[in-house]
């Protein structure tokens, strides 16, 4: 066969019985559709035109006009319509309004044929020189299989030279079929049953064939013989009536099922379609939930952001307004020095104004006086936490102690009561002498156990005392970090830095090597989110336990699958950035495994302490002090950020 241009190889019109098997097999399993409720019954090989539902009659009509050879119709659309028709036949024959006869000519519908239909096959000629298996009946099934035969019996002489073969099809019309197929290919090789009675001696090893009918069942011989003892003679009308009897019942039981499927399938569909619904209702509002959290968290963040912005905005106001009193202030006193070398009365009214102007810059310095003061409570406010600090400091080592020395305590105790029972035991109730001893022990054990509740008390107070200063001292820091973060923003010496984040510098540098520009950027922060998500496991502890210098120190895992994997996929800037920010979050966030904000000396990669915040907020502030021209406004626009920061505002 010749391959079209289509999707689907084509095929020629001699083919087109073999090919319909294909179809005809989809129609009885049910892969395409015919009969459908309310008697309706529609071809799946013409779907999209105009006409579809038809009645049984009608449907087959349609298909066996289409099989026989429609002039515009090609050979694929005549064998998909040739399995319907027998399709129709054989297995919907009950649908029918009027029993339907099998496709064949009228004049062979009363003729016998034996049956189950057999054709016959002569001249068969053990030729070992060939290199046939003409023994192997496999051979002959393989070589008529293209009619589907069900068996292949071989008779041969007695020399074993000759033998005759006996093609048995399937007793049903379908065998029939493909049994007449067989005939007529023989008839019109011209190697039939007539072509073999008219020679009398033929020659070569060419086979001869036909389809067996009365004559052979009747005739003298081996064929005959073997006709009479293994078929029957029946015409077609008798194989039909046989075929709608058997097939009938089964068949209103099949089609009752069906519809009983197909009404529970409706059922079924009409439950998935509201179980879809409700599934849409409850997608939809939780989106409209989640738009709306999400509108309310961006109307937020623009109101701080306005926020924000009008109070810096102010500010820049104020620095503006202030600049420009001092260049007017500046301007005023170069025109009275001018006004000076002209006359003395306008030198005494430059005098007043120059004490005017004295007493403008006294009120300067008293401003910068003020800003000075503020400045050193500020630091006495530092010393002062400073002081309580070490102060609390004073205070773990005296509950240091104290432990310590109730410790000690609880070890004379302990030792008093041991002997003392010593002593009830050796001693003798007549020896004054020993119950002294006993009564000196008793009291001395009194004095002890007193001693003792006296430093529990005392070790409960430092403790509850430390505790809070602890919790001043986080709730300080958090202060602290709130207000840095507003204030400041790019790279300072002192900061905020989110401890267990993973620097993104070295996967873009390590995509940039591999990938171009625009795919480097997406690539590495897939890379780094990946890497950032695996931190957050806590399944995922790559660490090991070594002993340094006589202690036990956990270490990273090289070892470690996925650190191992990432090390040979990359380089080592990749592998030293997730290990860094692996330590950074074991060592800050064990338990919670996610990213915490901390105070950072980034000059010397260390936790900042409280001093140094504050110590760098001020000096950040002073730096940014200029001369302006009223003391409130100077006061207001150098504590407004300290005030943000420490979030009194």
């Amino acid at each position: 066969m010749d391959n079209s241009s289509g999707d689907e190889s084509d095929f020629s019109d001699s083919e087109i019985s073999e090919y319909k098997d294909k179809p005809y097999e989809q129609l009885r399993n049910g892969t395409l559709k015919v009969k459908y409720p309310n008697g309706i019954f529609r071809c799946p090989f013409c779907a999209g035109k105009k006409k579809q539902d038809f009645k049984y009659k009608d449907l087959h009509q349609h298909a066996s006009g289409v099989s026989k050879g429609s002039f515009n119709r090609n050979a694929k659309q005549k064998a998909n319509h040739l399995a319907l028709t027998l399709y129709l036949e054989n297995e919907l024959a009950d649908e029918a309004e009027t029993p339907l006869k099998l496709a064949a000519p009228v004049s062979q519908e009363n003729d016998l044929f034996c049956w189950p239909w057999t054709g016959i096959v002569v001249n068969i000629i053990n030729d070992l020189d060939s290199g046939n298996d003409f023994e192997n009946t496999e051979y002959w099934i393989k070589r008529f299989s293209r009619y589907k035969p069900e068996d292949v019996e071989l008779l041969w002489d007695a020399e074993k030279r000759t033998a005759h073969a006996f093609v048995r099809f399937s007793n049903d019309l379908i065998g029939f079929k493909n049994a007449t197929e067989f005939d007529k290919i023989f008839e019109a090789d011209h190697h039939s049953k007539k072509e073999w009675s008219g020679s009398e001696n033929p020659s070569g090893s060419s086979v001869y064939a036909w389809l067996a009918r009365a004559d052979d069942f009747e005739s003298q011989g081996p064929i005959g013989d073997y006709l009479r003892a293994n078929r029957n003679l029946k015409t077609i009308s008798d194989v039909e009536q046989e075929v709608v009897k058997t097939r009938n019942k089964p068949v209103v039981e099949l089609a009752s099922e069906i519809d009983m499927r197909n009404e529970n399938l409706d059922d079924l569909q009409s439950k998935c379609n509201q179980k879809i619904m409700s599934l849409s209702r409850v997608l939809e509002e939780k989106n409209s939930m989640h738009q709306a959290y999400h509108e309310a968290r961006r109307k937020m963040q623009r109101h701080a952001q306005d926020r924000i912005k009008s109070v810096l905005d102010e500010r820049e106001k104020m620095v503006t307004d202030v600049e420009k009193l001092r260049k007017n202030h500046e301007s005023w006193s170069k025109e009275v020095s001018k006004k000076i070398a002209r006359t003395e009365h306008d030198k005494q009214k430059l005098e007043e104004e120059k004490r005017k102007n004295d007493m403008w810059n006294s009120s300067l310095r008293m401003a910068s006086i003020e800003q000075e003061k503020s400045d050193v409570g500020f630091l006495k406010l530092v010393e002062e936490q400073k002081r309580e600090k070490e102060e609390a400091l004073k205070k773990v080592l005296e509950l240091e102690r104290q432990l310590d020395a109730k410790q000690r305590l609880e070890m004379e105790i302990v030792e008093l009561k041991g002997k003392l029972q010593v002593m009830k035991h050796l001693a003798d109730e007549d020896d004054t002498a020993v119950q002294d001893q006993i009564k000196k022990m008793n009291d001395e054990l009194e004095a002890k156990t007193e001693q003792m509740d006296g430093v529990y008390e005392m070790n409960q107070t430092l403790m509850v005392k430390e505790l809070q200063s602890n919790n001043e001292l986080q709730e300080a820091r958090k202060e602290l970090i709130k207000g840095m973060q507003e204030m400041f923003s790019g790279r300072t010496n002192i900061g905020v830095k989110r401890m267990g984040e993973i620097n993104t510098k070295a996967f873009q540098d390590a995509c940039k090597e591999r990938f171009n520009s625009e795919e480097a950027e997406i690539k590495a922060s897939e890379l780094c989110s990946l890497w950032q998500e695996k931190l957050k496991n806590p399944e995922w502890h790559p660490v090991k336990v070594v002993a340094v210098d006589g202690a036990h120190k956990e270490v990273i895992n090289e070892d470690d699958e996925l650190l191992k994997a990432l090390k040979t996929e990359w380089d080592n800037k990749i592998f030293d950035a997730v290990v860094a920010a692996f330590k950074e979050m074991n060592e800050y966030n064990p338990s919670g495994r996610y990213v915490i904000n901390e105070l950072w000396n980034f000059k010397d990669n260390r936790k900042a302490t409280s001093k140094e915040v504050i110590s760098f907020i001020f000096k950040n502030l002073k730096n940014h002090k200029r001369k302006r021209g009223q003391a409130d406004s100077i006061q207001k626009l150098l504590y407004l950020p300290i005030v943000l920061a420490l979030g009194l505002a």
